[in-house]
C-alpha cells in the first residue's frame, strides 16, 4: 500500500493512510534504531573490511599497492572509482560505520533505562496463590506469625536477597545485578566503536624501511608510506628520532622447521627529544617501543646487496647497499638498481637475491634454499637506455621503467645476466662498464604509529566480557514466604521461582524451610 507525505498539521483533512512529516521522521527512527537493522549494519560492516584485507591498501603498503595497480591495469581504474584501494577511508564505509553507531545509540540508549528501571525495581508483591508455583512447600508450626516473618527476613538477608515486607509474607529477590551484566555489555558496544573511532580520526600509521647504520627522525619527509586519521594533524608527531646500529636473527638449523627464523632482533638507540639523553632498546616482533603516546614495531626484514656500477669512463656512478624486497620464506627476493648518470648510456640492473643460493635441474633456474645467507648470490639482468628518470614522474625505487630501454643480450640472442657473489665484479660489453658486489647488508622494515583510542577500546572489550559474563551465570530467583494463622497454629508457604530458566529453586525451597523451622529439637528421654 503507497502511502504520501504531508507537512499539513490538522490531522481531520488527512486522507487514509497519508502521514505527517513528523511520523515519517518517526517511522525512520525507528526503522534505524531497530535490533533487526543494528544487526544488518554490523554484517554489513563486517562484509565491507573484506576488501580492506583483500585489497592492498595504499595507506598500508603504498609499494605492493602500486605493483598490484601495475599488474592489474584494467581493474585499477575501477577500483580506485569504489575506493577499494583505501577501504576504511571510504565514503560508503564511513557511512556504514555512521549508520550502526546511530543504530546502536538509539537502539542500546533506551534499553539502558529499561535496564535501570529494572535495577531499582523493588521484588513483586507475594502471588496470592503460591502453590500454583512449581517448586512450593509448606508446613505447619506453633510458632507466632511474627517470629515467623522475622525469622524469613534473617535468613533471606543471609543469603543477600533483597526483600520487602509485607503485612503477612516476605517477598524478596536475588540475581538482579544479571541486569547490570545486560546494561553493561550494551553500552561496551559503544565504548568499543568509539575507542575505535577516535584512533581511526586522530591516530596515524606509518612505515620505513631501513637499512642497518641508517637512522630516522619522526617527521613526514622520512615516512616511505604514512596513513593519517581525518583529523590527525602534522603538529601531532613526537620529535623522537632512532638509528638501527645492528640486526640479527636466529635461525633453525634442525629439525621439522630447519630453515625458518626463531627470533629477530633489532638493536636501537633512540632519543625522546633532541635534547634528551640517548638510550638502547632491543627492539623484536611483538615488543614494540613505545614513546610518549607513539609505538614503533618490527614488523619485516630483508637483505640489501651492496652493488658498485661504474660506466665506461671508469666513473663510480652507483654505489651502496640496495634493498631487495623478499618474496617467500627462504627471504629470495627481488630488487632493482638504477644508475641514470652512467655514461655512455644509462644502466639499469633487475634480479634476484638468493641469501644461500642451490640450482634446480628441473625448472633449470636459481632458488634459495635458507633465508640466513650463507651462500649469497645476487643475479641480475642488464637494461640499457631511458630508464625514465628524468620526466619529473615519480617512480618505486623497487621497480624498474624499461619502456625507453632494451635488455642486453647474447650473440645468441639470450639475456645478458650476471651472477655475482660477494666480491666479485662483472665487466659489461660494449664498453658500458663494471658491476660488482661488495658486500651484504641487512635491512628492517619499522611501523611506526599512534591509536588514541586504543585503551577506551580495551576498556570497551573487557566490560563486554564480564558484562557477558554476568548476564550468562547471574541466575535472577524470587522467593516469597507467607505465614497466616490456621486453626491453633501457623501455615507457613515458601515457594521460588527462577526467572533465567532451567534452574533447581527447589533446593533453595527445602533449604529455607529448614532454615525457617529453626534448628531441630532434641527427641524426649524414654523414662520407662
Amino acid at each position: 500500500m503507497s502511502t504520501t507525505l504531508s507537512t499539513r498539521p490538522p490531522e481531520d483533512d488527512r486522507r487514509p493512510g497519508e502521514l505527517t512529516f513528523g511520523e515519517f521522521l518517526r517511522w525512520v527512527w525507528r526503522q534505524v534504531t531497530s535490533m533487526r537493522t543494528a544487526l544488518i549494519l554490523l554484517l554489513l560492516l563486517a562484509l565491507a573490511a573484506v576488501p580492506g584485507s583483500i585489497i592492498p591498501q595504499s595507506g598500508v603498503d603504498a609499494l605492493k599497492t602500486s605493483n598490484w595497480q601495475a599488474d592489474h591495469p584494467k581493474l585499477t581504474p575501477v577500483y580506485e572509482r569504489l575506493g577499494l584501494f583505501s577501504v576504511y577511508d571510504s565514503v560508503w564505509f564511513s557511512a556504514i560505520y555512521i549508520l550502526l553507531m546511530l543504530s546502536l545509540v538509539g537502539c542500546i540508549v533506551p534499553r539502558t533505562f529499561v535496564y535501570l528501571r529494572g535495577i531499582r525495581a523493588k521484588p513483586p508483591v507475594t502471588p496470592r496463590n503460591l502453590t500454583r508455583l512449581p517448586d512450593h512447600a509448606s508446613y505447619q508450626t506453633s510458632d507466632d506469625l511474627d517470629v515467623v516473618l522475622e525469622r524469613a527476613r534473617l535468613a533471606l538477608r543471609k543469603r543477600r536477597y533483597r526483600m520487602t515486607l509485607e503485612d503477612d509474607a516476605v517477598s524478596a529477590e536475588r540475581g538482579y545485578l544479571r541486569e547490570v551484566g545486560n546494561l553493561v555489555f550494551h553500552l561496551s558496544v559503544l565504548i568499543v566503536l568509539v575507542g575505535f573511532a577516535m584512533g581511526g580520526l586522530f591516530g596515524y600509521k606509518g612505515g620505513v624501511i631501513l637499512v642497518t647504520g641508517n637512522g630516522f627522525s619522526n617527521n613526514l619527509t622520512q615516512y616511505d608510506d604514512f596513513d593519517p586519521g581525518s583529523l590527525f594533524s602534522a603538529d601531532d608527531l613526537e620529535p623522537f628520532s632512532f638509528t638501527v646500529n645492528d640486526f640479527t636473527a636466529d635461525w633453525l638449523t634442525e629439525g621439522p622447521r630447519a630453515g625458518m627464523a626463531r627470533a629477530f632482533n633489532a638493536q636501537l638507540s633512540y632519543q625522546e627529544s633532541p635534547d634528551s639523553p640517548s638510550k638502547d632498546y632491543d627492539l623484536r616482533v611483538n615488543h614494540p617501543l613505545t614513546i610518549g603516546n607513539t609505538e614503533v614495531f618490527l614488523i619485516g626484514h630483508g637483505y640489501a646487496p651492496i652493488i658498485t656500477i661504474r660506466d665506461g669512463d671508469g666513473d663510480k656512478v652507483y654505489s651502496g647497499p640496495t634493498v631487495f624486497l623478499p618474496t617467500d620464506q627462504t627471504f629470495q627476493s627481488i630488487g632493482v638498481v638504477k644508475a641514470p648518470n652512467a655514461d655512455p648510456t644509462q644502466i639499469g640492473l633487475e634480479g634476484e637475491f638468493y641469501p644461500t643460493v642451490a640450482f634446480s635441474k628441473h625448472t633449470g633456474s636459481y632458488f634459495s634454499a635458507f633465508g640466513n645467507a650463507v651462500d649469497p648470490l645476487v643475479s641480475m639482468l642488464v637494461y640499457t637506455g631511458d630508464l625514465g628518470m628524468d620526466t619529473g614522474a615519480p617512480q618505486s625505487v623497487y621497480s624498474l621503467d624499461k619502456t625507453g630501454t632494451a635488455m642486453l643480450t647474447k650473440k645468441n640472442g639470450a639475456p645478458y645476466r650476471i651472477d655475482l657473489r660477494p666480491g666479485d665484479t662483472v665487466t659489461l660489453p660494449n664498453g658500458l662498464g663494471t658491476v660488482s658486489f661488495d658486500g651484504l647488508d641487512t635491512w628492517t622494515k619499522i611501523q611506526i604509529s599512534q591509536t588514541p583510542g586504543k585503551w577506551i577500546a580495551l576498556t570497551g572489550v573487557v566490560l563486554a566480557l564480564l558484562g557477558l559474563l554476568g548476564s550468562l551465570f547471574i541466575r535472577p530467583r524470587r522467593v516469597w514466604v507467607r505465614a497466616r494463622r490456621e486453626g491453633d497454629g501457623t501455615l507457613v508457604e515458601v515457594a521460588a521461582l527462577d526467572r533465567s530458566g532451567g534452574g533447581d529453586v527447589a533446593v533453595v525451597v527445602d533449604e529455607l524451610v529448614r532454615a525457617l523451622q529453626g534448628p531441630p529439637q532434641p527427641e524426649p528421654e524414654d523414662k520407662s
